[in-house]
């Protein structure tokens, strides 16, 4: 288990609950000391490699906070941090995207076709 270096790559995953999604932040070691790796972001790290289990084998706690880990860059992290980002501007899309009666058919249209339309009990007018 080797030590951080100035210029290895570091990521951190939060999330707010286990329903909620990936939130991937990258960053780059600037600079190190003898018990201490700083990232690009100001973020601390302890320059001590532990087992992890989070999200790789090997991850490296925040100073003064050991629940947070950060990890050293695999491609399977850049994949999965594009997927989730992804899932997110479409989640932000929607949230803010005011539609109008044209756009609504369209999209329940399309549902229709593809056989996707959920079972929704049509509102009663009272």
């Amino acid at each position: 288990m080797e030590k951080l270096k100035i210029g290895d790559k570091v990521y951190n995953v939060k999330r707010d609950g286990f329903e909620d999604l990936a939130r991937y932040t990258f960053s780059v070691v600037e600079k190190t000391t003898k018990t201490l790796a700083i990232l690009k972001n100001g973020i601390r790290l302890k320059n001590d490699p532990k087992m992890s289990y989070i999200m790789e084998d090997i991850g490296f706690s925040v100073y003064r906070d050991y629940a947070t880990h950060w990890h050293v860059v695999s491609l399977k992290a850049i994949r999965e941090a594009q997927i989730e980002n992804e899932k997110i501007k479409a989640i932000d899309w929607f949230q803010d995207k005011k539609f109008t009666i044209e756009e609504k058919q369209i999209i329940y249209k399309q549902f229709s076709e593809l056989n996707i339309l959920t079972n929704i009990e049509p509102k009663k007018s009272i």
